[in-house]
């Protein structure tokens, strides 16, 4: 399919808020009955339980049997980035490029998504809407020895189809080491089955249900983030407005918002600028990580069930019993990373030149692969971010937490990826500020329109998963 084709299919199915193959009425139904048609058991056991994993002798870490899936190990991070200048932590490895791919096929002139109701032991909800194929190269290359994952012959080579998307993406920076999943998208012409967990939705839909509290994974997100719709003068994007009619009162939200991803001619900044503002923080800050053993990790202890901070802060890893009956291996047990507390992922918004801009700062996380990547105008993980709790002051957080509904343009709480994370959920909001807010910016921040935020997205490593996660909410 030529660009431009895929341009306009992309913006006509997220315009579609309902579908035809799924209607929104019957989706949350649908999600319910895939939900109870399933046997989930969840349970946490003791490290000398968990079959097929252990501590090594010698370093500590914690892996699997067959050097396969992940580890735990640690890491020793030095830097002259903020106020701490060196420290250790535990980090998952998982150095595996895992798909995270969605098939798309045209219906009655609609791109819709083959989407699937996928549970994961982490899930706070067990089901969550899944990409069509998420699996990382050891489940696909079969290493539990189960099935192989349902329509990887469309991802594989094996069976044509049309690529729409490609893309190489950085997973959570603060708790993988330098890990990456295939972000793809790819359009069909064939009929293919559609098998019980899967449902074709449109675009706008998908993005409708992002507005519910931990529905659409965060593998969902990353992957459609990706989505580009093309680049257009203002006249021809008035006109395409003139002549849609958004159902609900946030017209003229989705109207600013599509100006942004649309319009590239009045940006504050240019893109050679802002690469510019992005080499020259990585030309000032350094980022040294080297692995260390598990056990030589300072401050970090670890006890016969979790292996955690001494001060019972940021993120602690625990053992997990799983059973979930439709899955290509129903039984297994795993680690899993446990979140200290809900944490916090905000833009600020703003409108220039007559165009919204994104707040953008420049982030460095122990895992990332090239220093620093772009991130949300808040992002607190790790840490209490509450007034009196935090550890150190977070720029722009009152801005955030004291927002008056009015300029609220989204607000969810959506999880972290369940097959590492146990139940962890961030509070994902989006937030408009006015001519009152400051002109002079750190110089770690940036403003960006969406269009030049999907034009970073299209290459590996500028664009943190945070911001990508919280950017596929954005409606027209």
């Amino acid at each position: 399919m030529p660009k431009s084709s895929a341009y306009i299919s992309f913006l006509r199915s997220a315009y579609a808020y309902d579908g035809e193959l799924m209607p929104n009425e019957r989706f949350l139904q649908w999600m319910d009955s895939r939900r109870n048609a399933v046997r989930i058991e969840i349970e946490e056991v003791p490290f000398k339980e968990l079959q097929k994993w252990s501590f090594d002798e010698k370093s500590g870490n914690l892996h699997h049997e067959t050097g396969r899936f992940f580890s735990i190990e640690g890491i020793c991070v030095k830097t002259n980035w903020g106020l701490v200048e060196s420290w250790t932590q535990p980090i998952i490895n998982q150095p595996e490029i895992g798909f995270l791919g969605i098939i798309t096929k045209h219906f009655n002139g609609v791109l819709y998504f083959l989407m699937q109701a996928k549970i994961e032991p982490g899930n706070i909800n067990y089901v969550q809407l899944s990409p069509t194929l998420q699996a990382t190269k050891s489940n696909y290359s079969k290493v539990h020895k189960g099935k192989a994952p349902l329509y990887l012959e469309y991802f594989n080579g094996e069976k044509s189809a049309d690529v729409l998307l490609d893309q190489l993406q950085s997973e959570q920076g603060a708790r993988f080491l330098r890990k990456r999943n295939r972000n793809i998208i790819i359009e069909v012409h064939e009929e293919i089955p559609v098998h019980d967990d899967f449902c074709w939705l449109t675009l706008g839909q998908i993005k409708k249900m992002m507005s519910v509290d931990n529905l659409v994974n965060m593998d969902t997100r990353t992957v459609i983030s990706g989505i580009s719709y093309g680049t257009f003068p203002v006249e021809s994007i008035q006109l395409f407005q003139h002549f849609i009619s958004p159902p609900d009162t946030l017209v003229r939200d989705g109207q600013q918002m599509l100006l942004s991803a649309l319009d590239e001619g009045n940006a504050l900044l240019t893109i050679e600028e802002i690469i510019s503002w992005i080499t020259g923080l990585k030309s000032k800050y350094e980022l040294e990580v080297s692995k260390i053993p598990l056990n030589r990790v300072e401050k970090w202890v670890t006890t016969s069930t979790e292996i955690r901070h001494e001060a019972h802060k940021y993120f602690s890893v625990i053992g997990a019993r799983v059973h979930i009956s439709n899955r290509e291996v129903v039984a297994w047990d795993q680690p899993l990373v446990k979140s200290a507390q809900e944490g916090l992922i905000a833009f600020i918004v703003k409108k220039i030149n007559g165009v919204m801009h994104f707040l953008v700062q420049a982030k460095i996380e122990a895992g990332n692969f090239d220093i620093l990547e772009l991130a949300p105008s808040v992002q607190c993980l790790t840490g209490n971010y509450r007034k009196g709790l935090n550890e150190y002051e977070v720029p722009f957080i009152n801005e955030v937490l004291n927002a008056r509904a009015e300029n609220i343009l989204y607000r969810a709480m959506q999880s972290e990826e369940g097959g590492r994370f146990y139940n962890e959920q961030n509070l994902n909001i989006i937030v408009e500020v006015g001519s009152e807010f400051s002109d002079e910016l750190p110089e770690t921040y940036c403003w960006m329109t969406l269009s030049q935020l999907y034009s970073f997205i299209r290459f590996n490593n500028y664009l943190n998963i945070q911001a990508r996660s919280l950017l596929a909410a954005v409606s027209f």
